[in-house]
């Protein structure tokens, strides 16, 4: 190879191709071939759901470029069907074979880059590989899906994993005509929520007339006397489906990694460093495979998302061509749309701090509405915001909406990545009109409420707290309000009345106050500690309690 560099990439799709360009236009000397075990080098694996439910008609549309296109605008090789199966890293050379004519070579290389990917977890109960059920991770996974619905025409599916991809592929079932059940072992929907988030989504499914089915998993999948197909479920429940789709996550492809003798995290991803080198010199490796920092907990994390890997093999093509770039770690930023509701989070949910071990944290909730209320189609939007204390710092945030959750998220997560402050919120310059948001936008509003609580001006308390608490629950709404629902035990003392009604409340105990979302409550907490008694917020008002308390 003389002085030319000589790079292989192990992998397409979004890690793998990017590498491959970045490193083209750093160096044009450079010989770059890419070997993908599947048809394809580049595709979009986010729209497979949509190309299911003929959103998207045209396959064509799902592949991103081709090795034509690569060979002909980049000078880069890609050899489609080949399937990388040694590394010798002492010899710098990989064995590859082609899956069309068996043929086995191997290649020298200078640098290697992997990027496998991950696979469909498909746990190994009776009847996992019956006809008609499907996992989603390529294109050729949903062809067969659309080819199964246009041959059989099923009535019925069972989709397994509430994820986004599992309620994507609902929504696109539901939308090709077909009655859809949702089975996941846990006891709520979209796991990178926390529950009380989770709970006006599960609503939505149920509108919809999605059936879920939470909290129980799968045992076995049995055929049926009429050719059909039953998953019976740990609880007894027998779920009957003319196809079942699996989406139960993805494991990284680790295999080729583990037996060059490349480290394997504790996750089961390639252990890389913030240049995504692995343990081997001239090894790098990028995407789904890899372990990565999150940047909120300081810990390992898996996260099989496009931007992430794309961005990873930035910092590869960068790393191998001498530059000093890194990859700063991941915040988990992602957006799902269902029926219509826009889902959206960034950086930690209160579940996953508390699983890292971080105490010293408190959340605040607020149901904003998208846009001025005056101007026509204003929704309302459902917000979480976790910030550490006393500092303040951004940890996570979370969305649900019909319109306007992804931006509100997307400003939140360059905050998170910056180590910004809810004050920096409080002050942050956001664009508005009436048609776009309000003059207090619903991010300026988190960092409002978040603030006011470390300034002392206003006490949470805590919703997980409410069911045998002392304090006096009072509601400021007014009476239609309270008369339609309302927590039991509380006592109504609308907002209008709340400072001539002052002495019927007791100075001995703490008053937990709430309202319909929590702006007329805060006044009312506000009065209250003014007036010497000691007063907390359940925050978000009663349209958090229902996230709590289905």
């Amino acid at each position: 190879m003389g002085g030319q560099r000589k790079v292989l990439i192990v992998g397409g799709v979004a890690g793998g191709a990017s590498c491959a360009a970045r490193l083209r236009r750093l160096d044009e000397q450079a010989r770059i071939i890419v070997f993908e075990r599947g048809p394809h080098i580049s595709y979009a694996n986010c729209g497979l759901p949509y190309f299911v439910g003929e959103v998207i008609t045209e396959e064509e549309s799902l592949l991103l470029a081709s090795p034509e296109l690569f060979s002909r605008q980049f000078n880069i090789e890609v050899r489609v069907h080949h399937e990388v199966t040694r590394i010798d890293a002492a010899g710098r050379e990989i064995a590859a074979r082609d899956l069309h004519s068996g043929r086995s070579y191997s290649e020298p290389y200078t640098s290697l880059v992997l990027a496998p990917g991950a696979s469909p977890v498909r746990p190994e109960i009776p009847g996992i590989d019956s006809p008609g059920v499907f996992s989603v991770r390529n294109v050729p996974d949903s062809r067969a899906i659309r080819g199964w619905i246009s041959t059989r025409s099923p009535k019925r599916a069972v989709v397994v994993g509430a994820s986004y991809l599992g309620l994507e592929m609902a929504e696109n079932l539901a939308r090709r005509g077909l009655s859809v059940t949702v089975v996941d072992l846990l006891a709520q929907v979209m796991p990178v929520l926390d529950p009380e988030m989770a709970e006006p989504v599960s609503r939505h499914l149920e509108t919809h007339r999605v059936d879920l089915h939470l909290g129980d998993g799968m045992t076995a999948i049995e055929r049926s006397g009429s050719g059909g197909l039953v998953l019976l479920t740990s609880a007894g429940a027998r779920l009957p489906a003319d196809m079942i789709v699996l989406s139960l996550g993805a494991k990284p492809e680790v295999q080729l990694a583990r037996d060059a003798g490349i480290d394997i995290g504790r996750l089961g991803g390639i252990r890389v460093d913030d240049s995504m080198r692995t343990s081997t010199p001239g090894i790098w490796a990028v995407g789904d495979a890899v372990e990565v920092r999150n940047i909120v907990t300081g810990r390992p994390c898996l996260l099989p998302l496009a931007g992430p890997a794309n961005r990873q093999g930035r910092v590869a093509a960068d790393s191998i061509c001498g530059r000093d770039t890194r990859f700063p770690g991941v915040a988990g930023t992602s957006v799902c749309g269902i029926f219509g509701l826009t889902v959206a989070a960034t950086g930690a949910s209160e579940k996953a701090l508390i699983a890292a071990g971080i105490r010293q944290y408190q959340s605040v909730f607020l149901h904003p509405m998208q846009h001025a209320s005056y101007y026509p189609g204003a929704r309302r939007l459902h917000m979480k915001l976790v910030f550490s204390v006393p500092e303040g710092r951004i940890l996570g945030a979370q969305a649900v909406g019909e319109e306007g959750a992804d931006k509100r998220i997307d400003v939140i997560a360059m905050a998170v990545q910056r180590g910004a402050t809810v004050f920096d919120l409080e002050e942050a310059e956001l664009c508005y009109a009436p048609q776009y948001g309000t003059a207090k936008d619903p991010v300026n509003m988190a960092g409002m409420i978040a603030a006011n609580v470390l300034r002392g001006d206003l006490l949470l308390a805590r919703w997980q707290d409410l069911e045998g608490t002392a304090a006096v629950l009072v509601d400021v709404r007014d009476p239609h309000e309270f008369a339609a629902g309302h927590i039991d035990g509380a006592m109504n003392i609308p907002l209008g009345e709340f400072r001539q009604r002052l002495t019927s409340l007791p100075r001995h105990k703490e008053i937990w106050v709430h309202c319909a979302i929590g702006q007329r409550a805060y006044y009312a907490a506000r009065i209250l500690s003014q007036e010497g008694f000691t007063a907390r917020l359940l925050p978000g008002g009663y349209e958090t309690y229902w996230g709590y308390f289905p």
